[in-house]
């Protein structure tokens, strides 16, 4: 795998352009382009440019986030990452808030060119709350759920769902998916069999048994909204003291359209320990649920929420099974698997398997 030249996407004419026509640079023109920072990761090469200017650089950005895929032996695209190029160009400027960065570009993967993504840089205005893989404080989390539920209802029930933003899986997609799924599970039991007791055995054989009634609630299509999809801690950008800004979400690789829960379950159940879980989940949920009325959602109780987020928990123990089969380390999706479980007992999310 080799990095697509970066003089080829920071050249600084053609970030000049991009950044004219996002209303960015005015007159102004790039001249210089200087890499502040680098980081590689698995599908992915970020970079923090500096941008030098010429002329009246007044409201253009001093830096910006350069997002980009890399191409493979042969030059081609090693993953195109069209889900998060269809995000940021087309969902994000729907957005009337300030939940996401502001994107200059997005471009997709060509058969010789890599994608790439030219974002607002939020290094000097925001921070991430904690270094993996500690938790946020409580008034930092409060502010998390506080920031998913103006996201969530943003989108909640709004007609353009599966039509022109997202797209509804059908029967067929979602049969295909728990087939895959159930074939993960044989090879994970095989390899790690002491993890796969008996009682565990019977909770995933149970929720494949059940999952055509439990996706009822899917295809019921009210009450859904988009959704992040990978909302843990360390994809939030908390503003820094006395900056005034919003919160803002990264990483757009695993948007959906599904139960607003989903998120708020990935967050809370899969990732804290009992302990804090049991003291901070049912506030947080109140706290989300308000901000949601607040927001204008209706017709969706406290109650619904609780279903939700209950059946929502039980759907995320097929998560780490999936990241255990797609190699990502065991120090990741052992602990998720574990407290996953954990969440299980405690929501008596067993007895929505029973009929």
């Amino acid at each position: 795998m080799r990095a697509e030249p970066l003089r080829t996407v920071a050249d600084a004419g053609r970030i000049t352009e991009a950044l004219r026509r996002s209303g960015a640079a005015g007159s102004a023109r790039v001249s210089n382009v200087a890499v502040l920072s680098s980081l590689r990761k698995a599908r992915s090469h970020t970079l923090r440019l500096r941008l030098s200017y010429e002329g009246s650089a007044r409201g253009a950005p001093g830096s910006i986030i350069l997002k980009m895929g890399d191409l493979d032996s042969e030059g081609l695209p090693s993953y195109a990452n069209r889900h998060e190029i269809v995000f940021y160009r087309d969902v994000s400027p729907a957005l009337s808030g300030h939940v996401v960065p502001f994107c200059f570009e997005a471009v997709e993967a060509t058969e010789a060119s890599a994608w790439h993504l030219l974002l607002e840089d939020l290094t000097d205005s925001h921070f991430i709350a904690t270094e993996w893989p500690l938790p946020p404080t409580p008034m930092q989390s409060e502010s998390m759920v506080q920031t998913l539920a103006r996201f969530h209802a943003a989108w909640w029930d709004r007609s353009c769902l599966g039509v022109s933003v997202g797209s509804w899986r059908d029967a067929a997609t979602l049969a295909k998916g728990l087939r895959n799924f159930a074939e993960q599970f044989a090879r994970f039991n095989n390899r790690y069999p002491e993890l796969i007791p008996a009682d565990r055995r019977a909770l995933y054989e149970g929720l494949l048994d059940n999952a055509p009634r439990l996706l009822a609630r899917y295809h019921s299509r009210r009450h859904l909204t988009l959704i992040h999809g990978d909302a843990h801690p360390w994809n939030f950008f908390l503003p820094r003291p006395g900056s005034g800004g919003d919160v803002k979400l990264i990483d757009w690789e695993d948007w959906s359209i599904n139960t607003a829960t989903d998120d708020l379950a990935y967050m809370i159940s899969m990732l804290w320990y009992p302990d804090r879980r049991r003291r901070m989940e049912r506030p947080l949920l109140d706290l989300y649920h308000a901000e949601l009325l607040a927001q204008g959602v209706s017709g969706y109780d406290r109650q619904a929420l609780d279903d939700d987020y209950r059946l929502s928990v039980l759907w995320l123990i097929t998560r780490p099974i999936h990241q255990a089969m797609i190699n990502i380390p065991a120090r990741v999706w052992w602990n998720n698997f574990e407290r996953i479980m954990l969440a299980v007992d405690d929501l008596r999310c067993r007895d929505l398997l029973v009929r």
